[in-house]
Formats: C-alpha cells, sequence, structure tokens
C-alpha cells in the first residue's frame, strides 16, 4: 500500500489501480500525488498494479479493490474491451469510479464513470507531429515499448497523421527489456539512415534509445522528442539530444482525482468536465521547475 494515511473520522478508502509494471518508474510520480493527496484531504489511499503489466491481471486487480469495499476506484483504462467488465460491475456494486492517465472522456462515460483525468493521446500525438513537420521532419521512427495498449498506439498515429504520412513500418515493437530497445533502435538506424526523427512513448522507450544515440554516434544530430518526462529525459533535454518532452502532468492524474471523488463524497459536489492534464511540451528554457521535481512530482 502507497501512501496510506490513517483513516479520516469518515473513514474514505480510495484504491488507483494502474496497468504499470513494477520496473516503471514513471509511475512513482502517481504514488506520491496519490501519498500527497491521502494526506492533504485525510484519506486512506492504496496503489496496485500487476507486477508484470498484464491486462488480464489488472482486470482481476479491479475486481478484488472492489471487493474490498473502498468509496472509490481510480483505474487506466489501458484496454476497453478487457477491462470494461470489471469497472462497470465495480461501478453497478455502488463504487464510484474516476478513469485516469489511459482511455477516453467517451470511454469513461460508457462504463459509467463520474468522469476522466488524462491526455488525449492520438491530440497530443498529433500536437507534436506538427511541431515536428514545423521544424522540418518527413520521416520517423515511433519506439512503441508496450504496443497491446491502443493508446499507446494512438501517440504513434497521431503523430504520423501531424507530418502528414503514413505511420506503416515507422512504428517499432520494441518490448519493454532496456537491451532489447537499444538493439532494436540500433538496428533500424542502421536499416533506415534516413529517418528524420525518432519519437519515444516515456522513459521505458526514452532511455536506452538514448544510450543507442550515444553508441551510434547520432546523439544531438537526429530529431529526437518523447513523450513524459523522467531524469534522463530531463538530462537529455539540457544536453540538446532530446529537443521536447510532452508533459502530460501525471501528478494530476493522480492528485485530483482522490481530491475529487474525496469532496465529492463529502459534499456532493463534482466537475461538470473532464480534465485534460496535458499535453504541454518541456524545452530546454522551462526546466528549471522541472529538474527539481523530475522523477517525483513531474
Amino acid at each position: 500500500m502507497v501512501g496510506a494515511t490513517a483513516a479520516s473520522a469518515e473513514g474514505e478508502k480510495y484504491v488507483l489501480v494502474s496497468h504499470a509494471p513494477d520496473s516503471d518508474s514513471w509511475w512513482n510520480t502517481i504514488k506520491n500525488a496519490i501519498a500527497l493527496a491521502g494526506e492533504q484531504m485525510d484519506v486512506e489511499v492504496e496503489y496496485r498494479n500487476p507486477p508484470t503489466g498484464d491486462i488480464a491481471d489488472m482486470a482481476r486487480i479491479i475486481e478484488q479493490a472492489a471487493a474490498s469495499g473502498p468509496n472509490g476506484i481510480v483505474t487506466t483504462l489501458a484496454d476497453f474491451d478487457v477491462l470494461k467488465g470489471p469497472i462497470m460491475d465495480a461501478v453497478a456494486s455502488g463504487v464510484d469510479v474516476i478513469i485516469m492517465n489511459t482511455g477516453t472522456g467517451d470511454q469513461a462515460r460508457e462504463v459509467g464513470a463520474l468522469m476522466y483525468v488524462g491526455q488525449p493521446e492520438y491530440d497530443a500525438g498529433y500536437a507534436a507531429g506538427q511541431r515536428a513537420k514545423d521544424d522540418g521532419v518527413t520521416s520517423f521512427l515511433c519506439v512503441n515499448h508496450s504496443i497491446q495498449q491502443p493508446t499507446l498506439v494512438d501517440r504513434c498515429q497521431g503523430f504520423a497523421d501531424g507530418l502528414g504520412v503514413e505511420l506503416g513500418n515507422s512504428m517499432l515493437d520494441s518490448g519493454a527489456d532496456p537491451a532489447e530497445i537499444k538493439n532494436k533502435v540500433l538496428a533500424y538506424l542502421s536499416a533506415n539512415p534516413d529517418t528524420d526523427a525518432i519519437l519515444t512513448l516515456g522513459p521505458v522507450s526514452a532511455d536506452p534509445t538514448i544510450l543507442a544515440l550515444e553508441e551510434n554516434g547520432m546523439a544531438g544530430d537526429i530529431y529526437f522528442g518523447t513523450f513524459d518526462l523522467g531524469a534522463e529525459i530531463v538530462k537529455a533535454i539540457q544536453s540538446d539530444v532530446i529537443q521536447w518532452g510532452i508533459d502530460q502532468q501525471p501528478f494530476l492524474q493522480g492528485y485530483l482525482p482522490i481530491v475529487v471523488l474525496t469532496n465529492y463524497h463529502r459534499y456532493g459536489v463534482l466537475p461538470g468536465n473532464n480534465v485534460n492534464s496535458g499535453p504541454g511540451f518541456v524545452t530546454k528554457d522551462a526546466l528549471e521547475m522541472v529538474e527539481k521535481f523530475a522523477g517525483e512530482y513531474r
């Protein structure tokens, strides 16, 4: 259990369920956010996830969380077809649900959730593609470390559409193993030397890609953008290896649902709209606060 506090006088308890494997350090910001929200709102919070990132395992975790009788569940919707059943069952049992991070506002409404807090992933990819197009990019490699997640494919597709090119073979199914990612990126760039740009989808794929570019001598010479932030990504932005990172503000994705649910249960108040936590582009000239809190709250 992460960041749990002593239960408040009302005894509220909230569970956040993510699809992330234990190895994905990006989610530390989410854990810190719900811990802070739990402390400030004086409620009990708990973080649960499938250790290997298995979505079927996540579905069972949602079922178990609902059976534990919390006041609310905050969950990602990484695979709509697999997760909609357990989420709808939780709602039917009387548990209030907020969807965060992955999924869409429409999907949140379809499963009966109160709202969605997160980044519209296709739109974020499209905005990134337009930015890259303005910078002269015409071809790219999208390093997808979790190709089974539709939302990550949306990022790659949006980028391609923003550039005005076909996605085709530009999306690499890299897997999540750092050594494998590095080797696959090196092999792709060797076989496709005219590639203008690289897009990674988070620290899991960005960090090994940075190492690959350092090894083949392309660091700083190839256009490189990434989703999300992390310590190595921030260093790479600072050293001009990465041009920009797309900040979806994971702190808000963890923090706001706990605050919203608590106030909803205590006072019956609820925001009238979903919350878009991103995208925001972080570049070298806006790194001070990001550097200070990277991997903790940013």
